[in-house]
């Protein structure tokens, strides 16, 4: 989404990001990368930290604008995925997710899962978006692109082009 290679890594095994990690965007925002919470094969005493430490940040930090929940296309909506969205609820913040994988699921399954993953999200929180994403065929990228510059303009109240 950066456009920018081996700014961040993504690890084969779950649960690798166990800290904060902060990326600028210009002078004026950060994409916040937080802990992954899913099939992490970690002990519970971390889990229990991530949960801390992530429903903390995203119920509390003032400067969140919104929160990218990035969730495997294969496996959606875990109990994990809901509990997050949870914390979400009251915090009038805005949520957009990523189905990603996209690319692994054929163009019927993936658009039964958008449907049904779209669904679920908003009945647990209402004007969630939710998209599908690859990137190995960069499908979604502008969408996702699109989510993040919303919640920019939603922090600041700028107006979006052609307002």
């Amino acid at each position: 989404m950066t456009g920018r290679r081996r700014l961040a890594f993504v690890s084969k095994t779950p649960g690798r990001t166990q800290l904060i990690n902060f990326f600028a965007l210009g002078d004026a925002a950060y994409l916040v990368d937080l802990p992954g919470y899913g099939f992490a094969g970690v002990p519970a005493a971390v889990r229990r930290h991530w949960d801390f430490l992530v429903g903390g940040y995203v119920a509390e930090r003032p400067s969140l604008a919104g929160v990218i929940i990035v969730m495997d296309a294969r496996h959606p909506l875990t109990p994990l995925d809901e509990r997050l969205i949870e914390w979400l609820r009251g915090s009038g913040r805005e949520a957009h997710i990523l189905l990603t994988k996209a690319d692994k699921l054929s163009r019927q399954a993936a658009s039964a899962t958008l449907g049904r993953v779209r669904a679920r999200a908003n009945a647990l929180l209402p004007g969630i978006t939710v998209q599908l994403f690859s990137s190995m065929n960069g499908e979604g990228v502008d969408e996702a692109l699109e989510a993040l510059a919303r919640f920019a303009r939603a922090k600041t109240k700028a107006p979006a082009k052609g307002e």
